[in-house]
């Protein structure tokens, strides 16, 4: 079994433990997960299956989307509602219009620093055991983007909202920020994601949905290629000799397509190679520096 299944991930349960489930049920060895989801969190876990693992460094995956319920006055280490309470604030005379005029200003590119309960790692150890031990370590801030946020509704001191934003941004931290914008602190209550990159939450399959599919017999048809997934990436049709040289790990030359998409000039660009509608390998191509015509093709990585 070769492609993307996308899981609606429960509350409860960690990335590693969907994963866990689908190796078990769908009886597969090579099973892997892009974007991980902290427990609390539900929705969209992409699970990459056989040869859609080697398409994962060439997912884009830069733009997420969620809606998150956020509560106001009251601040956790976490930043979620598993933590400790660290503060409590009065939220009492924030009106509506307040809120509304601080989620105007968070839309843009701006700097975040990461939470102490994160998975990223400092000296090859993840800041959240860090965090567990007592400890709060510098963490350089990162530029992340929120393409757009939207207030959904207010009923204090509960917030919903909407946010689209790049990869890597924590929704959490977005919360609390808000909150201590607001003057009375916030943390995150409820989180769900809708989109991770080309993958979308109507495509998603529930954990009780793998458990009664008969061991996958029903699964097959809810996978996404690695074609499909890639779908960013130009797309060059190889002739049946083109093929069959990249099935054998030796590059193309010009002369091996029946269809090339036209290149900026210069700088190599990623493309895939495929063959009646397959993806076969995602190459470096590099059109000339005075044209659109493809001058050489070099492969990244063969799917067989």
């Amino acid at each position: 079994m070769n492609g993307f299944l996308v899981v609606d991930k429960p509350p409860g349960m960690t990335s590693h433990d969907v994963v866990a489930v689908a190796r078990r049920i769908l009886k597969q060895k090579k099973i892997g997960h892009t974007g991980t989801l902290d427990p609390f969190a539900t929705g969209v876990l992409p699970l990459a299956l056989g040869e859609a693992t080697k398409a994962i460094p060439f997912l884009d995956e830069s733009e997420k989307q969620y809606r998150a319920l956020m509560c106001l006055g009251i601040s956790t280490d976490t930043q979620d509602g598993t933590g400790t309470i660290l503060r409590r604030g009065d939220y009492a005379e924030i009106s509506e219009e307040k809120v509304m005029e601080v989620f105007s200003r968070i839309k843009g590119t701006s700097f975040q620093i990461p939470p102490m309960y994160s998975a990223i790692k400092r000296g090859g150890v993840p800041l959240y055991r860090m965090a567990r031990r007592g400890e709060d370590v510098d963490r350089p801030a990162r530029e992340i983007t929120v393409h757009d946020i939207s207030v959904e509704s207010v009923k204090m001191p509960c917030i919903t909202f909407l946010v689209t934003c790049s990869r890597g941004t924590y929704v959490r931290t977005l919360a609390s920020d808000l909150g201590d914008s607001l003057g009375c602190g916030a943390h995150l209550r409820e989180l769900r994601r809708l989109k991770s990159g080309p993958f979308l939450l109507k495509d998603a399959v529930t954990p009780d949905m793998l458990r009664n599919s008969g061991e996958g017999e029903a699964i097959g048809a809810r996978l996404i290629s690695p074609y499909q997934a890639l779908s960013h990436l130009k797309d060059f049709a190889l002739s049946a000799r083109g093929a069959q040289k990249v099935r054998h790990g030796i590059a193309p030359g010009v002369d091996d397509f029946t269809g090339i998409s036209s290149l900026e000039p210069g700088s190599p660009q990623k493309v895939r190679l495929s063959f009646e509608g397959r993806l076969l390998a995602v190459a470096s191509a590099t059109a000339r520096n005075d044209s659109d015509i493809v001058q050489t093709v070099c492969l990244l990585r063969v799917f067989s």
